[in-house]
């Protein structure tokens, strides 16, 4: 008796859990749809606005905005729906097939009527036919003839064009050396067309590292005064930041990479009186850089190089099952065509900004994690118990620590979120995965707080300035503008008197962009309107910001949640046009000002950037290379995965929900730049379902029966259990 009410319990509880799992599942796709759906129908709200005359709020919500909202939450829960059975089964609904045969039917029940109204008048041309055909059967017979031959002389090209892209696409994604060689000659044409692609942004970098060379010389600079006007002053940096000495070196844009951009470039001043030369060299090291991520994560993702470390006849049976899922020639192709021709990425690999170069250095740690995730984690999912085919399986390749240690660094001297990132996914490493901690220790914790202890040493030292932590509160600064803005007079007095310090609420007012938050913090250059009191600020009045902004919000929020939506729902918006697209830093005014990189193919340049400018405003067509394209696709097939539970691949693409995070508390609504590490990773995550998908399946399928006759039942138990 107690074994059969222990053996209820059980299953009352499993029973408890499947349902509690399965509302889980219904909450969360709803949620994720309801969200896509809600950005896709504000989109049209916030897009015609006219800052000023009109601001676009949730309030102009109409009767078509509801119909937009039922429209994409169908499209979307659709899609999901599809996902998740094609998930499940391998193969897509019954219904899709249905739905095509009966548009072949209708077409076909078309093509009857129309032939049986014709019936009649075909017979009574057919004698004034045949009368035709016989004075032509001798001509004819010649035209087919030679009909015959054009039509076998373009099938054989034609096949031939097709055997030859096949060798190309096999040949040329084998290895990573084919790969990195590929990449390199297909990307050639842009450093050696457009030499380099910059911003403000390194331009600022450039002119700090020059200023504090000079102090190094001994020339005499202004520092602090109500007429001095520094590098710092740009952004800006506050001066409650600055140390007593003075100093020209900021962490605003990454202290390591603006020294390594400044001294390159104050050689090339040295040897050439210009800055372009340095930017050039910059611009082709990071082109090698990219070709190179690139290379080692399409590598990984599709030839899988780990699979051949397990070699003992114990294995053979496991190689000849992994060898069955081998990587499809469509995904190869999907992969060389998405690296070759985006813009996304060719206008990367030349772009000095930090973010692609976070960007590419995400997706090679990205492929490292795949490799570390899975390659020796099937010492479980073996046929073999043996313990030499154990020790294979679980072996790290000294170079594979290597990369992901350079990979790590490179990740945290080119954005400073990045220890966020790595730190929360290395807690999520520790917990699942602890049998490696030593491993993710050496590589991603100690150098984490290797290069981030040694940053806040140096400006805990004096030596550089502190990156102003106003840069992370754009939600913040945008709902204090909007309200500052279309509802003044509900702010509280006590919120005011916090404020002044900080904010002039007029000029805060006029400046407000509702999908920038820069001009509200006073960025650009000198002739700039004060909207952010940088220079007399203090630490204390930053501290009370929380406080007057709750306050703000509290009594007016509505006009707060306008601007959080105004601020972020072009990421999710599929119909959005990218705040800034790919193509900006091609043709900046910035470079149109150079010495001599202005001179070198300056319509080339134009037309480039004017063409992906075009592409980009053509709706539906210009959605492959828009970056919320691929984040609202990732989403879906995140969400999708968790549904599956996947719990393995769920862990190791945490960051890519990670950086979803940092790009809404981004300053600018649907920037490009923000979303290029998913954009870049999207394929091999589309790529990694499908095989996780063929795996599952394949196992639970006739091949378990198989294994469970030949390895027994420790074998079937470890491999084809759910």
């Amino acid at each position: 008796m107690k074994q059969i009410r222990c053996k209820m319990q059980s299953e009352q509880m499993r029973a408890r859990i499947e349902l509690a799992s399965r509302i889980f599942c219904y909450v969360l796709s709803t949620i994720l749809c309801f969200i896509l759906a809600l950005c896709t129908s504000l989109g049209p709200i916030f897009r015609d606005q006219d800052i000023k005359v009109h601001l676009g709020s949730i309030t102009d919500f109409s009767w078509i905005n509801a119909l937009i909202f039922i429209a994409a939450f169908a499209v979307y829960a659709t899609i999901l729906w599809t996902i998740i059975y094609y998930g499940k089964h391998a193969s897509f609904p019954k219904q899709y097939s249905r739905f095509g045969a009966w548009i072949k039917s209708i077409f076909r029940k078309k093509h009857k009527t129309n032939t049986e109204k014709t019936d009649k008048t075909v017979e009574k041309a057919d004698k004034k036919t045949n009368e035709i055909k016989s004075e032509n059967t001798a001509t004819r017979k010649i035209k087919k003839h030679h009909t015959s031959a054009i039509c076998r002389l373009i099938r054989n090209i034609s096949k031939r064009f097709y055997n030859a892209a096949l060798w190309f696409i096999k040949h040329s994604t084998r290895n990573r050396r084919n790969l990195f060689l590929t990449f390199f000659l297909g990307w050639i044409w842009a450093p050696v067309t457009l030499l380099a692609a910059y911003g403000a942004d390194i331009c600022s970098q450039i002119r700090e590292y020059s200023w504090a060379w000079n102090q190094v010389t001994g020339l005499k600079q202004p520092y602090i005064g109500f007429f001095s006007f520094v590098p710092m002053d740009i952004y800006p940096t506050a001066h409650y930041l600055w140390p007593s000495k003075p100093t020209y070196l900021t962490d605003q844009h990454n202290i390591v990479l603006t020294v390594i951009y400044g001294a390159t470039t104050a050689v090339s001043r040295y040897f050439t009186d210009s800055n372009d030369a340095g930017i050039i060299l910059l611009a082709f090291i990071q082109f090698v850089f990219a070709a190179w991520c690139v290379a080692a994560s399409a590598n990984r993702f599709l030839n899988r190089p780990w699979l051949k470390i397990a070699q003992s006849p114990q294995t053979q049976q496991f190689q000849r099952t992994q060898q069955t899922q081998q990587t499809p020639m469509f995904a190869r192709f999907a992969v060389l065509l998405m690296f070759l021709l985006s813009p996304l990425v060719v206008c990367s690999t030349i772009a000095l900004t930090k973010s692609p170069l976070f960007a590419f250095a995400f997706l090679w740690w990205f492929g490292i994690n795949y490799e570390l995730s899975n390659a020796y984690s099937n010492t479980s999912n073996t046929y073999s118990t043996s313990s030499k085919t154990k020790q294979n399986c679980t072996k790290t390749n000294w170079h594979t620590v290597l990369e992901l240690l350079i990979s790590v660094c490179v990740m945290l001297i080119a954005a400073k979120y990045a220890w966020y990132i790595l730190l929360i996914q290395c807690v999520l490493l520790f917990i699942f995965m602890r049998k490696r901690w030593r491993l993710w220790l050496c590589t991603i914790l100690l150098p984490t707080i290797i290069i981030h202890g040694a940053l806040l040493l140096l400006i805990s030292s004096g030596a550089i300035i502190n990156g102003d932590p106003i840069e992370s509160r754009g939600v913040q600064l945008q709902q204090i503008a909007r309200i500052a803005k279309l509802d003044p007079h509900s702010i509280p007095k006590s919120a005011k008197r916090i404020i002044a310090p900080i904010f002039n609420l007029d000029q805060t007012a006029e400046a407000y962009k509702p999908y920038d938050a820069d001009p509200v913090k006073s960025s650009g250059l000198q002739s700039k309107k004060v909207s952010y009191r940088w220079r007399y600020v203090s630490r204390e009045n930053i501290s009370k910001l929380n406080i007057a902004w709750w306050q703000m919000v509290t009594h007016s929020p509505l006009v707060a949640t306008d601007a959080f939506l105004a601020k972020s729902y072009g990421y999710f918006d599929i119909f959005d046009r990218p705040y800034v697209g790919p193509e900006y830093y091609i043709d900046t005014d910035n470079i149109r000002n150079s010495d001599w990189i202005r001179y070198w193919n300056p319509q080339f340049r134009t037309d480039f950037a004017d063409s992906i400018s075009t592409w980009s405003d053509i709706p539906v067509i210009g959605w492959p290379i828009h970056g919320n394209t691929f984040v609202i696709a990732t989403l879906l097939i995140g969400v999708a995965e968790i549904i599956l539970r996947r719990w393995r691949t769920v862990l190791w693409h945490m960051p890519l929900a990670l950086l979803i995070g940092v790009m809404i508390l981004a300053p600018a609504n649907n920037f490009e730049r923000h979303m290029l590490p998913i954009a870049f990773a999207f394929c091999f995550v589309a790529l990694t379902f499908w095989r996780d998908t063929s795996t599952r399946t394949r196992y639970n399928g006739k091949e378990c029966l198989e294994l469970k006759a030949q390895d027994g039942r420790e074998a079937y138990t470890a491999v084809c259990a759910k």
